[in-house]
């Protein structure tokens, strides 16, 4: 009895899931259906547009040597380089020549007061820079040539602008005029802990200190 039993179960299970098997079946083949007949519609569709558009091309290379038959006309003369023989001709170039001359000449007379901006500009630096003096490499070569130590790039300036207090002299520009000194070999460069300091080349020697007057008595 329990042999037959488990029989007829297992029976039930497989006719219950072919049974479901089969109805998802159906319902595929519903699904794949009406995508053949959607697809099919679209095919259809398809192939009357390619009609037409065949039947517009073949029109449309049917008239296309009717278009390039058609003359095209030939361009016209221009009336001015054949004038009519007489004195308007004559009158009408000369007018034509002498309103263009004024014309010709303004370009002409922009151009030299344009090419000649620069050079005034060029002359009023140049007579700017004479009458504002000696230039500041002069002035540091000066300074450095006078003194009988060396001297740092802060001291040259502090110099400098208590000499020239009508220029503006910075550190940074002076320390720069200083080691263009030393790459002409018209100064030297000597250092001191973190200090450098410049000494011009051929400055004059310290003069000695005078003796006293007793020493110069005895001798």
């Amino acid at each position: 009895m329990s042999e037959t039993s488990a029989t007829t179960e297992v029976a039930s299970q497989y006719a219950a899931r072919v049974a479901s098997d089969l109805e998802r079946n159906a319902k595929e083949q519903e699904r794949i259906g009406a995508e053949i007949v959607a697809l099919q519609e679209q095919l259809t569709a398809l192939q009357h547009d390619h009609r037409v558009l065949v039947n517009i091309q073949q029109a449309l290379a049917g008239a296309a040597p009717a278009a390039g038959s058609t003359p095209v006309p030939s361009p016209r003369k221009n009336a001015v380089a054949e004038p009519a023989p007489g004195r308007k001709g004559t009158r009408a170039r000369k007018g034509g020549a002498s309103s263009q001359s004024p014309a010709a000449k303004k370009p002409t007379a922009k151009k030299t007061s344009a090419a000649k901006a620069p050079a005034k500009a060029a002359g009023a630096k140049a007579a700017g820079a004479k009458a504002a003096g000696p230039t500041l490499v002069e002035l540091v070569r000066r300074h450095l040539v006078a003194q009988s130590e060396p001297r740092s790039a802060a001291e040259v300036s502090a110099a400098l602008a208590q000499d020239h207090p009508e220029r503006t002299v910075r550190t940074t520009v002076v320390r720069n005029t200083l080691e263009g000194l030393v790459a002409k070999q018209q100064a030297q460069r000597t250092k001191q802990g973190s200090s450098v300091y410049y000494t011009a080349i051929g400055a004059p020697e310290p003069a000695p200190a005078p003796e006293p007057a007793s020493q110069a008595e005895s001798k």
